[in-house]
């Protein structure tokens, strides 16, 4: 008896992570998801002891969650309002950009195999319902070429609280007065058509499925689903698609990134620049009673900047500006 109850002494010693593995549980975008889940499975590979279980609801749902306590930190592809900000009263939420994405519009048009090209105005027609056939002279005009077909547009859009919803009204909200009064720029949206799908993934399957849609998903879920995606008209005249360079050219073009991170960096100049660009953020709290946990999460933030950026390009993301990683470094240290 005496030698078992030692045996085991000496095993819990020896072997803590079997014993003690630290569970941090998070929540929120599905537009960097696909990353998100690469990076904690190689994190828990090399720290065994550190699992982090991640649950892509949206943007909406990461935040309140995150605001209930629910979970040990949230993920957002739009910064937190003020007024979000305001209903935490336990502690200040740090918001973390890991890396930058680009949304994209997405077709499954019948007979069509052409790359698109998409003016704002365009896209700006269409979400509003004001466009309403492919073969719309706004459409045709800068498509030259394409045989678009006269059927009916359906449009789909995201129907939970969505970064990426954010993302693409930000935008429509900077190139369209129209849309900026009629319906403006959310995580959510009254839209004036369209059918809804949940998640990105959702939008992806809706479009798939419905012949003569047009929606709105990041990069990674149209290029992982093999869906057309075309490319926007940018503030500098040119059409540009999403690609790691253009996307990575939307970050270098933002001069001013506030000590905060809460920045958009949608319509921003330049040639090369894919207008439809942002960053995502981890939404991290400045205080964690859980001493275990907090350093684990700190640990975690310190490898994600530096070595999970090597696996941004790979799978359709782009890394962080050396400038930002270098901030977000020292914002680790606001983590007490």
């Amino acid at each position: 008896m005496r030698s078992t109850v030692l045996i085991a002494a000496i095993l819990a010693v020896t072997f803590p992570a079997a014993y003690a593995a630290e569970t941090i549980n998070a929540a929120g975008a599905t537009f960097p998801a696909p990353i998100y889940q690469k990076w904690f499975q190689e994190y828990h590979t090399a720290h065994s002891d550190v699992q982090v279980n991640y649950q892509a609801i949206g943007s909406g749902g990461g935040i309140r969650q995150l605001t209930e306590g629910t979970v040990d930190f949230g993920a957002s592809d739009m910064p937190m309002t003020p007024e979000q900000m305001g209903k935490i009263t336990k502690f200040k939420v740090l918001h973390f950009p890991t890396v930058l994405g680009g949304v994209v519009p997405t077709y499954n048009i019948e007979g069509v195999s052409a790359d698109l090209k998409f003016s704002p105005e365009a896209l700006a027609g269409i979400f509003l319902g004001r466009i309403t056939r492919w073969n719309d002279p706004a459409l045709a005009k800068d498509n030259p070429g394409v045989k678009l077909p006269g059927t009916e547009i359906t449009v789909v859009h995201r129907s939970d609280g969505s970064g990426t919803t954010f993302v693409w009204t930000d935008y429509l909200s900077k190139v369209s007065a129209d849309w900026k009064g009629k319906v403006g720029a959310g995580t959510a949206v009254n839209w004036p058509v369209g059918l809804g799908g949940k998640g990105n993934e959702g939008v992806a399957g809706q479009v798939k499925q419905t012949p003569n849609s047009i929606g709105y998903v990041e990069l990674i879920y149209a290029v992982q689903n093999k869906m057309a995606y075309g490319s926007v008209r940018n503030k500098s005249g040119k059409f540009v698609k999403a690609t790691f360079d253009s996307v990575t050219a939307a970050a270098a073009a933002a001069k001013d990134i506030p000590a905060d991170f809460r920045v958009s960096i949608t319509d921003e100049p330049g040639a090369g620049v894919y207008p439809i660009s942002t960053f995502t953020w981890l939404l991290i709290p400045d205080k964690i009673g859980d001493a275990t946990k907090r350093d684990a999460i700190k640990a975690f933030l310190k490898w994600m900047l530096i070595a999970g950026q090597n696996d941004a390009a790979g799978m359709s993301y782009a890394p962080l500006p050396k400038l930002v990683v270098a901030k977000e470094q020292k914002q680790i240290a606001e983590i007490k």
